[in-house]
């Protein structure tokens, strides 16, 4: 593995990737050569690249993962690709869902496996939830609703490079944590959105950029800086109708005090309701209209057989967001490690390919369109004909 990108998500790609126990980490590339041996010395890692085609061009890297910002998450994809090296990209894996179809169309072309890091498909109550709703438990989905809070972004003085358009591209809210809640619950639910009515704002509209570092978090802010204008989301309230009929709603913002990272959704069926929230993630809420309520968890010795898959420790002992983006590596991996042609097969549950990060992107897309709209429906690209609705 070689990694471009030694931020945040990226410590934690290299963790993740650790745990497997079979995967050397050998390189590292960042913007210079200096903080590429910094980050090298802090996680560990042999080798230091100033930039990103030097550690692609290294015979021993065999698969790039991707943890930059978002404006460089298409060059370096595409360097990796012509390489045909395997990929695994952080979400969002484009800029547009044009740029994103490019990258999976040269990511089939290149014949490797793909994959973007929607890490809560890892979780094993995710798995828990996807597999009622597959055996029918529910019913007919009817309504699909939640949201995604934070308040990271809530002061002035909050500043990252995701809210500059060259960096971080349009969107900030719905791109960095919308797109989340949108892979999860079509992942859960098994059916697509197929439009989406929406109305986002920009609260914080003059925000303080630092000048030794674009990033700023709540308690680090830096003395002086510079104030610019803000034109991308930090708040959204999102319509959808999925293809199957469902209705569905969702809040999505990053300027929501003492919400941490306050994702949650709600399935309810003809038969059944369910309701799972990261906070809480070792449970499961399951709601019947005939017969008691429950809260499952995450005890092997009641979920599921496929949702053992994703326990590794015994009822009572919690997991966490480290260990479902432990199992999305592994699922990655394991279509690494298999024989070649095998990526065209049906993945591993947690494994989000760049189908599905296309996916997203034309979400992203239809919501920013449906706002610019003043909030119009407005179809996701690539949605089914003829959508109830």
């Amino acid at each position: 593995m070689g990694l471009v990108g030694p931020g945040f998500v990226g410590a934690h790609h290299v963790d993740a990737v650790r745990r497997l126990g079979n995967v050397d980490v050998v390189g590292v590339a960042a913007s210079s050569a200096s903080s590429a041996r910094a980050a090298a010395d802090r996680l560990g890692i042999p080798r230091a690249y100033g930039d990103y085609d030097a550690l692609v061009a290294d015979p021993d890297v065999h698969v790039v993962h991707v943890a930059t910002p978002n404006y460089l998450h298409a060059p370096v994809v595409k360097a990796a690709l012509r390489r045909r090296k395997h990929v695994v990209c952080d979400k969002p894996l484009a800029l547009s869902c044009r740029e994103a179809e490019e990258l999976l169309i040269a990511a089939r072309d290149a014949g490797v496996v793909h994959a973007v890091t929607f890490n809560y498909r890892g979780n094993p109550m995710v798995q828990e939830a996807r597999t009622l709703v597959a055996r029918g438990e529910l019913g007919s989905a009817h309504f699909v609703h939640g949201s995604y809070l934070q308040d990271w972004l809530i002061e002035a003085s909050d500043f990252s490079w995701r809210l500059e358009l060259e960096k971080g591209g349009e969107s900030s809210a719905i791109a960095d944590i919308g797109s989340h809640w949108f892979d999860l619950v079509e992942h859960v639910v098994g059916t697509r959105i197929a439009s989406v009515c929406a109305d986002v704002a920009t609260v914080v509209t003059t925000r303080i950029r630092p000048e030794a570092n674009a990033q700023s978090f709540p308690g680090h802010a830096k003395p002086g800086g510079t104030a610019v204008d803000v034109q991308s989301e930090d708040l959204a309230a999102v319509l959808l109708r999925f293809e199957n009929g469902a209705r569905g709603v969702v809040s999505v913002g990053q300027v929501c005090a003492g919400h941490k990272n306050d994702c949650w959704f709600e399935v309810n069926g003809s038969l059944g309701s369910l309701r799972w929230a990261q906070e809480r993630q070792n449970d499961l809420w399951v709601g019947r209209r005939h017969g008691a309520n429950e809260v499952r968890t995450k005890d092997p010795a009641t979920l599921d057989a496929e949702t053992r898959r994703y326990v590794h420790l015994p009822g009572g002992h919690q997991q966490g967001w480290s260990d479902a983006f432990h199992f999305v590596m592994r699922d990655i991996y394991s279509a690494i490690r298999a024989a070649p042609g095998a990526h065209d097969r049906v993945p591993a549950p947690a494994l989000a390919t760049f189908e599905d990060g296309h996916r997203a992107a034309c979400l992203v897309d239809a919501v920013l369109g449906s706002a610019r709209g003043g909030g119009r429906w407005t179809p996701v690209a690539g949605a089914r004909v003829g959508v109830q609705q």
